[in-house]
């Protein structure tokens, strides 16, 4: 079952209008897709929707699974710094809004040939474009120990990051996820219900994706590529990332080109939640361009 995150609240702050093109630039399984572009049936008009997403696998499913509003939505793979390019091949130069959902799908978790999984043994690879980059064991086998332990606590703030890298260091090689995942079990003691090797392996991952450099380039591209007028929707799930993107858009409105919509983040409600455990930890935040 797929859950498009905080989808009400998405669609409310993009503020659709009948006319307008949007981008969806985290399609996934296109929940969030699917739902603007029947937003934008119900409303009659031209409007149609950008679904993009750097998985090609994603992709093909998020096509299957709008299928009934094909007409409103064109596909394109691309990073985030790949966005101008992207619009640029639609005809597009700007947006009348733009949303994007930073959350690792379910799908890319769960599936061991990904190699994002702890629970399922599989290659350690992470990379969400298959076939472009270093993977996963490419950091963990040829990273000194140093920058592995640095990694770990800088982009997944965990606090033993010194005694895992220390570890895998020792262990080499390692080419499964479930021998990194058993590995940091046995160096880090379990706290509560969370897997000691939670923090490592979403760090790993963050780094094979250039994840927050990607961030980045979409922060610093948003002035330009959506409309006066258009908003820009953000939904983070990690520390690191709600901050980068509260910080640019208080940048952004103190310099005068955005608006804050929402002064305070938005979270889900006690039902979604309960519907969608996951979606606890995410944090909408919505600028509208001046």
């Amino acid at each position: 079952m797929h859950y498009p995150v905080l989808l009400r609240e998405s669609l409310e702050y993009l503020n659709l209008q009948k006319d307008g093109v949007y981008a969806d630039i985290t399609a996934g399984l296109g929940g969030h897709t699917g739902a603007i572009a029947s937003r934008l049936e119900e409303m009659g008009g031209a409007g149609w929707v950008l679904a993009c997403d750097r998985d090609a696998e994603s992709l093909e499913l998020a096509k299957a699974n709008t299928q009934e509003f094909a007409g409103r939505i064109h596909f394109r793979q691309a990073l985030f710094s790949q966005m101008e390019e992207a619009l640029a091949a639609e005809g597009l130069s700007q947006l009348d809004g733009l949303l994007a959902d930073l959350g690792v799908s379910r799908y890319q978790l769960t599936g061991s040939e990904r190699g994002f999984s702890l629970m399922a043994d599989g290659p350690l690879d992470m990379r969400m474009s298959r076939g472009e980059g270093q993977t996963a064991a490419d950091l963990v086998n040829y990273e000194s120990e140093g920058n592995l332990a640095n990694l770990i606590y800088r982009l997944a703030e965990e606090r033993r990051s010194r005694q895992i890298a220390r570890a895998i260091v020792r262990a080499r090689p390692i080419t499964t996820t479930g021998q990194l995942a058993k590995l940091i079990e046995g160096v880090a003691s379990r706290t509560g219900k969370i897997h000691p090797a939670t923090q490592t392996f979403m760090a790993l991952r963050m780094a094979v994706n250039r994840e927050l450099e990607e961030l980045d380039a979409l922060l610093d591209l948003i002035p330009r590529i959506v409309k006066r007028g258009g908003r820009a929707v953000v939904i983070t799930f990690m520390s690191i990332e709600d901050r980068k993107v509260k910080q640019a858009f208080r940048d952004l409105a103190t310099a005068g080109r955005v608006k804050l919509v929402n002064r305070h983040v938005v979270r889900p409600g006690a039902d979604e939640v309960r519907e969608n455990p996951p979606s606890r930890s995410a944090k909408l935040r919505a600028v509208e361009l001046l």
